[in-house]
């Protein structure tokens, strides 16, 4: 069943009509470490930001995900030094599959932005790996 995209959609400033988008993203942590986590979720959650002009208001959530290595802080601990303390995050931990690369941090933001937008995702790094596809848009 399909949704309609108009339900999907709201007036913004000026009345833009703007459309729910998600963006994606990932980096490595250098070890399982709070301040390395949170500095390399920074990191990501910066050039998020950056690439697709998101402003909290404008943003509806954050799902974060990081490898079974990785569990001395939550990556949503970056976003609220960020000042994103009124958008729902959530952190779970990734499938641990056997050969996937260790110690990744990643993120699905949702947020509203101009029906005519492109959202812009930030694979850091080694991530970058992760989707080779992108490379060449990073």
């Amino acid at each position: 069943m399909s949704v309609d995209r108009r339900q999907r959609t709201r007036s913004g400033a000026a009345g833009v009509e703007l459309r729910l988008w998600a963006v994606r993203g990932a980096t490595k942590a250098e070890r399982n470490d709070p301040g390395v986590i949170v500095e390399a979720t920074e990191e990501l959650m910066r050039e998020l930001i950056a690439r697709n002009d998101l402003v909290p208001e404008r943003m509806v959530s954050c799902i974060f995900t990081s490898t079974h290595d990785l569990n001395a802080e939550f990556p949503a601990v970056a976003a609220r030094n960020l000042g994103l303390d009124k958008v729902p995050l959530l952190c779970a931990q990734e499938v641990d599959v056997p050969g996937a690369m260790v110690s990744v941090i990643r993120t699905l933001v949702h947020y509203y932005a101009p029906s005519d937008h492109t959202p812009a995702h930030a694979y850091l790094g080694e991530a970058q790996e992760l989707r080779s596809d992108l490379k060449a848009a990073q």
